[in-house]
């Protein structure tokens, strides 16, 4: 799996939860992949979500600065969002989850109907 599908681990959006006036995290700005590997900006794109690969240390995989991941997500809960993320480069959709707290996001895409899934864990630059 392509390191872009775990780009979009990073995207949340201000929503109330059903039945509450509690507020979800905002993920938009600039996050480091955990490996070190990865810097992208997260930012609204038009109706959608959008992570922007801003650096990659490894480009072996195919990974380049500029390359994005396209999400459509909806409210899960009040830290939680979940949809589907389009990789633009490879023209592949994935199902996604982006649950966020503190200066933290973790990212769950799983390809195949959710057989084969990857967490990544980011922190907020700073």
């Amino acid at each position: 799996m392509r390191v872009s599908v775990w780009i979009v681990s990073a995207l949340l959006m201000s929503t109330a939860t059903a039945g509450s006036a509690q507020q979800a995290a905002d993920p938009s700005g600039v996050w480091l992949r955990d490996d070190g590997n990865a810097r992208v900006r997260i930012a609204p794109c038009g109706d959608k979500i959008c992570a922007t690969n801003l650096w990659i240390g490894d480009t072996s995989k195919g990974e380049e600065a500029g390359d994005r991941l396209v999400m459509s997500l909806q409210p899960k809960s009040a830290d939680t969002l979940s949809g589907t993320a389009y990789d633009v480069k490879r023209k592949r959709s994935y199902s996604i989850t982006v649950q966020v707290s503190n200066d933290a996001l973790m990212t769950r895409g799983c390809i195949l109907g959710g057989i084969l899934c990857k967490n990544v864990h980011w922190k907020q630059a700073h």
